[in-house]
């Protein structure tokens, strides 16, 4: 913006002014408080249901072993798929069943290496440290997430070839 005499001007919002140039005080509407509670609320409500903070919560809780946790985030109907299609696992109490087994695993931590998402799908790269039966090792995975209604109605897994620490 160019001001009179071509120099440059600088416009601060209202509130930033001095009040003695006779322009009003801005004033707080003290009525409208409890819009901004309602707001925070609006704010927690979304991030709850944020398809990356599901996700988020999910991978959490793996590395937690936290198996009630780990399956609020899922959907009661929800799949588990080996990428493209191979179904694992179909309802909750299924996708409970196998975690159940590899929450034993010593070691299990799913390392996020990136995380990108579109509307309700959610991608994930990760390194996961497992205990394999021939050893200590880690496996690059790539998972994709469906989020529906704040649960994790699909997921699709897409797993590298594990490769074994040398000490193994």
């Amino acid at each position: 913006m160019v001001c009179s005499e071509g120099r440059p001007c600088l416009r601060l919002p209202v509130r930033h002014l001095p009040h003695h140039l006779g322009l009003p005080k801005p004033q707080i509407n003290r009525n409208n408080i409890s819009s901004s509670n309602k707001e925070r609320e609006t704010v927690m409500a979304e991030a709850q249901t944020d398809p990356t903070e599901v996700v988020r919560r999910q991978l959490d809780a793996y590395n937690a072993k936290d198996i009630e946790a780990f399956t609020s985030c899922w959907a009661e109907d929800a799949q588990f798929f080996a990428f493209p299609s191979d179904l694992l696992a179909e309802g909750v109490q299924q996708i409970r069943d196998r975690h159940v087994v590899r929450f034993r695993e010593p070691d299990l931590f799913g390392k996020l290496i990136h995380r990108m998402n579109v509307g309700n799908l959610v991608v994930d790269r990760e390194i996961v440290t497992r205990n394999f039966p021939e050893g200590l090792g880690r496996v690059d995975v790539m998972a994709i997430y469906e989020v529906a209604d704040g649960k994790i109605a699909k997921a699709w897994f897409k797993t590298g070839m594990p490769v074994l620490d040398k000490a193994s």
